[in-house]
């Protein structure tokens, strides 16, 4: 699995072989197709393999604030970007440009989880439309954080994390001019 991860996160998925599988994992051709049936069945493997990597790194820990909370995690999530880059670029970079099928429901279902993860972390049953509107757009700005930290490493991981969760805070503190909820919520927070 991890020869394909790489493989697949560094070169387009249409051109990467079962035979390039196969010998970076220095086994038969035969055997990657004995257990994977195809290119496409080995690539939503090793997606699926990535995702439930980066979704165990996620998990809380407990006792600390949201805040502290969200700190933590993103340590966590930065440690299984350093780690396993190729498997994190896979998992958000690889594969049909149009996201959609199997590759597309892997990529969105740890979108989804992270969100709910950080809304109970927050304390929140139910987020009103500019909470969720917040929770997504600061989820899609820690992917692209990350994917630009393994393609540049010119800003130190904990000054990152840091930014990440000053980026938090501003873009609450954005919504809570526009929905009393969060500014709610922010209040909790600080």
């Amino acid at each position: 699995m991890a020869a394909a991860l790489e493989l697949f996160s560094t070169r387009d998925a249409e051109d990467v072989s079962i035979d390039d599988v196969a010998s970076a994992a220095g086994a038969s051709r035969a055997l990657v197709y004995h257990y994977f049936g195809g290119k496409q069945e080995l690539y939503v493997a090793a997606l699926t393999s990535a995702a439930e990597q980066l979704e165990s790194r996620l998990r809380p820990h407990g006792g600390g604030s949201p805040l502290d909370e969200l700190a933590s995690g993103l340590r966590r999530y930065f440690d299984f970007v350093e780690e396993h880059a190729a498997g994190f670029a896979a998992l958000l970079r690889g594969g049909p440009a149009n996201r959609t099928g199997e590759v597309g429901e892997i990529v969105d279902g740890v979108r989804r989880r992270l969100f709910r993860l950080i809304q109970r972390q927050m304390g929140v049953e139910e987020p009103s439309p500019v909470l969720r509107t917040t929770l997504r757009s600061w989820i899609a700005l820690v992917e692209t954080a990350g994917l630009d930290w393994l393609e540049h490493r010119d800003i130190e991981r904990p000054k990152l994390e840091k930014l990440l969760v000053d980026h938090m805070v501003a873009l609450l503190g954005v919504a809570a001019a526009h929905d009393g909820d969060v500014a709610g919520l922010l209040e909790r927070l600080r």
